[in-house]
C-alpha cells in the first residue's frame, strides 16, 4: 500500500495550472468539423457536463438529444471541449471493433480506472499491456470451463430462494413482503464470485458480515452520483499532466476519491493473502488458479506482474458482482411490471423442466429457454448498468455512420472527419434505444422483438444481443459469458419459486435509473439502492 503522501495546496494548484495552459493551447486547435454538427446549448465552462452527470435518470439527456439530431452529434465537455457522442451501430463497430485499438480510453477515464480497480484488464492500455493481460485472463472462461460453474450458480441461487422463504416470507403475516431484491442479489453474486473466482466462502448468504461487504456497500453511489462542479472540471484538465504525476490525486479527500482509495487499498492486502493460498494447492477450477496456472506457463516477458495479478482480483469482484447483480434487480423489476410476461416465463422454465427431466439447469436446457433469454435480453437493452463508454481518437480519422445526419447547414453526411485527441462518447443507453437499429417501439418493453429479429440485416456491434452492455471489439468484458449463465439460473430458479410484483405504493415509491459510475436503482427515502418487490411464495 502506498503511504499516504501530504498533498499541500501548492501542488494541486500547478496542476491546475500547468493543465490550463494545455487547455488554452489546445483550445485554439480545436476540431473544427464537429463544429458543424448539431448538438445542445452549453456553458464554456461545463459544457453539457452538467446536464449528464447531473440527469435525474440515465438516458435523460441522451435519448431527447438521438431524438433532435440523430446516431450522431455534438456534445461540449468542460472548458469548451468537443466531444462526438454517438449511437449510432457502424460508428461503434468501427471503434470498438474495425480500428479498436485506434481509439484508445481518454486519459481522465484511464487514471480513474486505475483509481477503482488498479492496473488489471479494465485498465491495461491499449497495446501490448491490454493483450498480454488479456491472454493470460482468457483460458479461465472458455465456454468448457464456465460450464463447471454451473452447480454452484444453481445451489447459491437455491439457497437465495430458501432464505426468503425461511428468513423473509415465513416472518410476514401478509405472506408477500416487500423486498429489497438489489441487497439480496448483490449478498448472492458475491457469494457467487468468492466460491467460483478465488474458491473463497464469504458467506453472505449465511448472514456473515465479511469486512469487504462494508467497502462496496454504495461504493458508486457515495463517490460519482453528482460530483462537484470543481471535480469535473478538474478532470477534464488530467490529460495535460503527466501520468507519473497523476497518480497522486487519487489521495485527495474529497468524496471522489476517498472512497475508492479505502476499498482498493483494502482488496489489494485480500487479493495478496488469495494468491499465497492459491499459489500453496494444485488443481484448483477457481478462476483465480487457472488465471496463475496461465500465468507461469507463460514466457517470463509474457506474464503479468505481482501487482497486475493483484489487481485482476479487484476487477474480477467489482465487474463480476455488482454489474450482474444490478442487471438481475432491473429484469425483475420489468417482470414485476408485466405479470403476463412473468408467466410466459415461468410456464417456459417448467416445460423444460419436464422435457429434459434435470434437478438442475444445464447450459443446453438454458439455451431451450428461448423467451426466457429476450425477457433478460430485453431488460438489458432498456436498463445497462455501463451506461456510456467514452474513448479518444488516437489518430486522425474518419468515424462512418450507419444512418446519415444532418448538419447545422442542412447537409447530411454519412461519415464524421475527426482530429487526433478528438474525445468520443459511446452512449449505451441511446444506442441500446436507437428506433432505427431496435423499430418505432425502442422505448418500451417488449421481449419478442428479439424472438423476431433479423439478425442479418443488422451491424455487428455487441458480444451479446448485440447489445453494447458488455461492450464489444477488442476490449469487450472478457467475462460476459460468466455472467449471462449465472443471471439465467438466478432468474429461472427466482422465478419458479415466487410470484413479484409491484408494492402497494409503487406510484409513490418511484424507481430511478441513476446516473452513478454504473447505473443503480433509487428511490426517494431510501438510503443507497434500492428496488422494493412484493415477492409471494408458489406452491
Amino acid at each position: 500500500m502506498d503511504a499516504l503522501p501530504n498533498l499541500p495546496l501548492p501542488f494541486v494548484a500547478s496542476i491546475v495550472i500547468l493543465a490550463l495552459c494545455g487547455a488554452y493551447i489546445y483550445t485554439r486547435h480545436r476540431n473544427t468539423f464537429l463544429k458543424k454538427l448539431q448538438g445542445p446549448e452549453s456553458s464554456f465552462l461545463l459544457g453539457n457536463e452538467l446536464d449528464i452527470r447531473y440527469q435525474n435518470e440515465v438516458g435523460d439527456v441522451e435519448f431527447k438529444w438521438m431524438q433532435q439530431f440523430g446516431s450522431a452529434w455534438r456534445r461540449r465537455g468542460p472548458l469548451g471541449r468537443d466531444h462526438l457522442m454517438i449511437a449510432d451501430p457502424k460508428a461503434a463497430q468501427y471503434i470498438l471493433h474495425t480500428s479498436g485499438y485506434h481509439f484508445p480510453k481518454k486519459a481522465d477515464q484511464q487514471q480513474n480506472t486505475k483509481m477503482i480497480l488498479g492496473e488489471g484488464l479494465v485498465w491495461a492500455p491499449h497495446g501490448e499491456i491490454h493483450q498480454r493481460q488479456r491472454k493470460i485472463m482468457t483460458p479461465a472462461f472458455f465456454a468448457p470451463q464456465l460450464r463447471t460453474f454451473l452447480p454452484l450458480f444453481q445451489d447459491s441461487a437455491s439457497k437465495l430462494a430458501q432464505k426468503w422463504k425461511d428468513d423473509v416470507i415465513a416472518l410476514d403475516q401478509s405472506g408477500t413482503p416487500v423486498v429489497n431484491v438489489a441487497r439480496w442479489l448483490s449478498r448472492v453474486t458475491l457469494d457467487v464470485i468468492g466460491e467460483a473466482g478465488f474458491d473463497y466462502h464469504f458467506g453472505s448468504l449465511d448472514d456473515a458480515k465479511p469486512p469487504l461487504a462494508n467497502y462496496y456497500d454504495n461504493l458508486f453511489i457515495d463517490s460519482t452520483l453528482y460530483p462537484s462542479k470543481f471535480d469535473m472540471v478538474f478532470r477534464s484538465l488530467w490529460r495535460f499532466v503527466p501520468a507519473p504525476v497523476l497518480h497522486y490525486v487519487r489521495y485527495l479527500p474529497m468524496r471522489e476519491y476517498r472512497r475508492f482509495r479505502e476499498y482498493l487499498d483494502f482488496v489489494r492486502v485480500f487479493a495478496r493473502d488469495l494468491i499465497e493460498k492459491s499459489s500453496a494447492k494444485s488443481g484448483g477450477k477457481d478462476i483465480l488458479s487457472i488465471l496463475l496456472q496461465a500465468n507461469q506457463s507463460e514466457d517470463p516477458k509474457g506474464r503479468l506482474s505481482d501487482q497486475e495479478a493483484i489487481d485482476q482480483i479487484s476487477t474480477l469482484l467489482l465487474a463480476g458482482h455488482d454489474t450482474t447483480a444490478n442487471s438481475l434487480t432491473w429484469f425483475l423489476w420489468e417482470i414485476a411490471k408485466h405479470p403476463e410476461d412473468q408467466t410466459r416465463v415461468r410456464e417456459e422454465i417448467a416445460a423444460v423442466r419436464a422435457r429434459r427431466n434435470e434437478e438442475q439447469f444445464s447450459a443446453a436446457g438454458l439455451d431451450s429457454m428461448t423467451f426466457t433469454q429476450a425477457a433478460l435480453k430485453e431488460s438489458m437493452r432498456l436498463h445497462p448498468i455501463v451506461w456510456i463508454l467514452p474513448r479518444q481518437a488516437g489518430r486522425d480519422d474518419v468515424v462512418p455512420l450507419a444512418f446519415p445526419i444532418t448538419l447545422k447547414s442542412g447537409e447530411q453526411v454519412s461519415s464524421v472527419p475527426i482530429k487526433k485527441g478528438t474525445p468520443i462518447d459511446i452512449s449505451i443507453a441511446a444506442y441500446n434505444r436507437n428506433p432505427e437499429i431496435w423499430g418505432p417501439d425502442a422505448g418500451e418493453w417488449n421481449p419478442d422483438r428479439f424472438l423476431n429479429m433479423d439478425k442479418a440485416k443488422q451491424t455487428s456491434v455487441g458480444v451479446f444481443a448485440n447489445l453494447l452492455n458488455f461492450s464489444g471489439g477488442i476490449r469487450a468484458c472478457i467475462g460476459w459469458r460468466f455472467s449471462v449463465l449465472e443471471m439465467q439460473i438466478i432468474a429461472a430458479t427466482l422465478l419458479e419459486n415466487f410470484e413479484f410484483s409491484l408494492p402497494p405504493n409503487s406510484e409513490k415509491m418511484r424507481i430511478y435509473r441513476k446516473p452513478t459510475g454504473i447505473m443503480v436503482p433509487m428511490t426517494d427515502g431510501e438510503r443507497g439502492a434500492w428496488m422494493g418487490l412484493a415477492i409471494k411464495a408458489l406452491k
